[in-house]
């Protein structure tokens, strides 16, 4: 396990370390096997290289892993000790803690705070807010994450920053999804992040990342630790099985025989104990803590319950419960506390052993004492969450004090601390009313903060309360949400036409967006959605219409559903122009598809550059998985393969990063038009099955589409007509009308004339009430396809003059392939050179190998000799870096790429130093020639 870590931390893509970011790197002293860390050589020297890879400049991440006792905690200590010609920040999860927002990250991020003037105006704002610090918009997680990254790396220009957190199972949640981020995005920095958490139970907590297990001690090293705490000598069978039982776990092997006689210890630890080895160390725990003082064990208590350490704090809750100070000294002398600048437990479960050995009336009284020790106007939060624990039964004051927290944590962008703040509340109110109102809160926070099956649970007990008709109905729509949510297939779209149904007599604007979304879902489930989309429009249409964005595009696509495409086309493009507000985009995910099928290069392209934009800038990870995606499928469509696909990385690390699941529509398209088969039809069947596992049949549509462009572009004939006309089995939207047109083209050239005449004539009911100059050249094109020789050349020049006027450069080639085909056929060999050359060179520039090679047979066959692009370029630059290098030639400046592409402008710069080191270069004005000449 050691040497796997090992690899994974030197495999990391690390930056050349240049000769004065050495000094130091070798001043780590050897592991000493002092009794803390007996046995952890291999750690340790694990550690020290960690901490000499952060000296040389380059950023590392470690994940440990292990059972309560296993020494994660000791192995933290060494770090911490060791790191001292680095700066350093550590904070530990602490379970009462998990439920204030933010909190394990303020405590982490607390001493960097001196560096937050010199992140971009977005990012300091975001964590300002988040840390309540100012007042202004909850920010979206992503724009914390990338503050937070860019914190650190700031830091650690100045020296090389350690940051440990230790019981990472007990993070607040918002403090555990942004440290996952940064922990995914660090590179070259010069940060170590490094995390403890306990196992087994949560493996899921920081997945992905390098780990080491921390496994017991190596027998002899156990036996040599079980003996400096026996109280006698003990048979060498008995120490042995003692060994065998703890596993050799340190805590175990120090803490269970404590208490114990020779007599006591001479069969083990007595008759073999089911319960788990945490449990049976806690009991040992809980056995001291009952042999202390009674006033000692109240202190003790006390400092459980107070989440923070705070020893001011503590002290005046004391005061309150008439302990004194002095009170302390026998649980400190038992080892079992140290007080200081902030309390230390020995372990966290002398924690949580203090916590089961009292009694619920105790617990009452030493939360009832910190809420009055902390002061309202620093604290109110945590003042909030004793007091709802000081509470006896129903208390209306607390829960409203509750729901007044919610609304700050809401105002922090901290939706799951609400939530949690919410079902308190709901738990603590007397009157059933405002119960279940609060419940439904708590509800919708959980659905806002991603976790749907924790909202659903909420749901079921909103609907126990007294609810009134707009509650029922927005239960139903919560309760819809939760399904579109989980499965955003089928299955979503009865529940929500549902919910709309019962919005529609009580609030329109909500009846309105309700009915769009279940419109939405039957849209997307397509063929596997049976009849729904015509009953979600009938439904629909007879709610009150509106002239907002929404009411225009729910109009719009009722119509289409219900009248017919020619009808529908100027209530479509009346929706599209009333797209215009940032607020309007989360309507992206049905209004680019309303584009396409209206065939409106423009709004497509001014709809997804002005997504991207936005959800960039505020970090909205609601937004941006949709916006990149849409937006790469309109560069592909324009020939910017390249662009494209650094667009599809952004979108592939940003699900890397935060685990949203990215939408495989520009893969599709941008895999078909490259031509390289085997990746393609990999990815297009994978699509296919999972699409038909979770009833998403647009996207069984838009890969059959796929597949047709695919096998069109290899001159594969007869797979492309196939796949085309089983795609073309279901109207969908914004895919149907393409894929006509690659049947047209499919069938001409397998011989199948009647095929392609139905398709043109099929296509034609869509072009000619859209009537876009794409949608005339698409037309004109599938005409010439199919025209009488006589005929077809003109109608080939009107679909090249008619495309040459959008932004659809790919398809504008098509067009000049195409007409060069036919010349060629009629012997023009001169003029089909002309056209060919163009579609070759617009092709090979792109990328579309399967259409360049097409047009490039089809050039040799006029006699041109085609010089073909190398297929070596002497110089590759990683994804990353062309990525990199294409936005800094685009003029954006090092923070503006990092915010990109989600990282810190430090590692930014190591990229491009190595991009110029590549293309034999020294400066950003040299970037754009070179990356021409390459």
């Amino acid at each position: 396990m050691l040497t796997e870590v090992s690899d994974q931390l030197r495999s990391a893509n690390v930056p050349p370390c240049p000769r004065s970011a050495r000094v130091g790197s070798d001043h780590v002293p050897r592991t000493t096997d002092s009794p803390a860390l007996r046995g952890r050589r291999r750690e340790t020297d694990l550690l020290n290289g960690l901490l000499r890879e952060v000296r040389a400049g380059n950023s590392r991440v470690l994940v440990l892993r292990g059972e309560s006792g296993a020494g994660k905690t000791a192995l933290l200590d060494y770090l911490t000790e060791h790191a001292r010609t680095n700066r350093l920040t550590r904070v530990g999860g602490v379970e009462p803690e998990s439920e204030i927002a933010y909190s394990a990250l303020q405590h982490l991020c607390a001493p960097l705070l001196d560096h937050l003037d010199r992140l971009p105006e977005p990012q300091r704002a975001a964590l300002s807010v988040a840390f309540g610090r100012s007042v202004g918009e909850p920010p979206e997680g992503l724009l914390v994450g990338l503050a937070v990254l860019g914190l650190l790396a700031e830091a650690a220009s100045e020296q090389p920053l350690v940051c440990i957190v230790d019981d990472v199972q007990w993070l607040d949640r918002m403090s555990e999804v942004i440290l996952t981020f940064v922990a995914r995005r660090l590179d070259a920095e010069s940060v170590a992040l490094v995390f403890a958490v306990r196992s087994p139970g949560d493996e899921q907590i920081l997945g992905g990342l390098p780990e080491l297990r921390v496994e017991g001690l190596p027998a002899p090293d156990a036996r040599a630790l079980l003996d400096s705490v026996l109280p006698g000598p003990v048979d060498d069978h008995v120490r042995d099985r003692i060994v065998a039982e703890t596993r050799g776990n340190p805590l175990a092997l120090l803490e269970l025989p404590r208490g114990l006689n020779p007599a006591e210890l001479a069969f083990g630890f007595g008759a073999q104990s089911a319960t788990p080895l945490a449990g049976r160390v806690e009991e040992g725990f809980q056995r001291r803590i009952a042999a202390l003082p009674a006033q000692t064990r109240r202190l003790l208590l006390t400092a459980a319950v107070e989440p923070v350490g705070d020893v001011p704090l503590l002290w005046r809750a004391l005061d309150r419960l008439g302990l004194r100070p002095d009170a302390a000294a026998p649980a400190e002398a038992a080892g079992l506390v140290e007080f200081g600048a902030r309390v230390r437990f020995r372990h966290p479960l002398v924690r949580s052993a203090s916590w089961r050995s009292a009694d619920a009336a105790e617990l009452r009284d030493v939360h009832r004492a910190l809420a009055e020790a902390t002061d309202p106007r620093r604290d109110p939060d945590r003042r909030a969450w004793h007091r709802a624990h000081a509470a006896v039964g129903p208390d209306e004051e607390v829960a409203g004090e509750l729901e007044r927290s919610a609304d700050r944590a809401l105002a922090r962008g901290g939706r799951a601390a609400a939530a949690a703040f919410l079902e308190r509340a709901a738990e603590l109110t007397p009157d059933p009313t405002p119960r279940a109102a609060r419940t439904l809160a708590a509800a919708q926070a959980q659905l806002q903060a991603g976790a749907p099956a924790e909202a659903a649970e909420l749901l079921a007990a909103a609907e126990l309360g007294p609810l009134d008709e707009l509650q029922h109905a927005e239960v139903a729509r919560l309760r819809a949400q939760v399904a579109f949510t989980l499965n955003p297939g089928r299955a979503a779209g009865p529940a929500l036409l549902s919910a709309a149904r019962r919005l529609a007599d009580l609030d329109v604007h909500a009846a309105r967006t309700a009915y769009l979304s279940a419109v939405g879902a039957a849209v997307h489930a397509g063929r596997t959605g049976g009849d729904d989309l015509r009953r979600a429009a009938q439904a629909a249409r007879g709610v009150l219409a509106g002239d907002d964005a929404t009411g225009l595009l729910l109009t719009g696509l009722t119509t289409f559903s219900l009248d017919g495409y020619a009808t529908a086309v100027p209530g479509l493009r009346r929706a599209l122009d009333a797209l215009t507000a940032d607020e309007d985009l989360s309507l992206l995910w049905l209004a680019a598809p309303v584009a396409h099928e209206v065939w409106e290069d423009e709004a497509w392209y001014r709809l997804t550059e002005q997504a991207v934009r936005f959800a960039r800038a505020t970090g909205s990870l609601s937004l941006l998985p949709t916006a990149l995606v849409f937006r790469a499928g309109a560069l592909v469509f324009a020939g910017r393969f390249a662009d494209a696909s650094d667009l599809i990385e952004e979108s592939r690390a940003l699900e890397q990063a935060t685990g949203l699941a990215m939408h495989p529509s520009a893969a599709l398209t941008l895999a078909a038009h490259r031509g390289r088969e085997r990746p393609a039809i990999e990815l297009i069947d994978a699509t296919v099955r999972e699409a038909e596992a979770r009833g998403q049949g647009r996207l069984i549509g838009l890969a059959g589409y796929a597949k047709a462009v695919l096998f069109n572009g290899l001159g594969q004939y007869p797979a492309a007509l196939a796949a085309a006309r089983s795609a073309v089995e279901h109207p969908d939207l914004g895919v149907f009308s393409w894929t006509l047109g690659e049947l047209v083209e499919a069938a001409t050239r397998a011989g199948e004339t009647l095929v392609a005449a139905e398709a043109r004539d099929r296509l034609a009911e869509r072009t000619g009430p859209a009537g876009t100059a794409w949608a005339r050249g698409a037309q004109a094109l599938a005409d010439a396809l199919t025209a009488a020789p006589q005929h077809a050349e003109e109608h080939y020049r009107v679909a090249i003059e008619r495309l040459a006027g959008t932004r659809l450069g790919l398809q504008s080639a098509r067009a000049r392939l195409l007409y060069g085909e036919w010349l060629r056929r009629e012997n023009r060999r001169g003029d089909a050179r002309t056209q060919l050359r163009d579609a070759y060179e617009t092709f090979a520039t792109a990328g579309a190998e399967g259409f360049a090679e097409r047009a490039g047979r089809e050039l040799g066959a006029t006699g041109e000799t085609v010089r073909r692009r190398a297929a070596d370029v002497p110089v590759e630059l990683t994804p990353q870096e062309s990525q990199i290098a294409r936005l800094a030639v685009a003029g954006r400046t090092n923070p503006e790429i990092g915010a990109v592409l989600f990282l810190s402008p430090r590692t930014v710069e190591w990229h491009l130093r190595k991009v110029f080191t590549k293309l034999g270069i020294t400066s950003r004005r040299e970037l754009a020639a070179a990356l021409r000449e390459r």
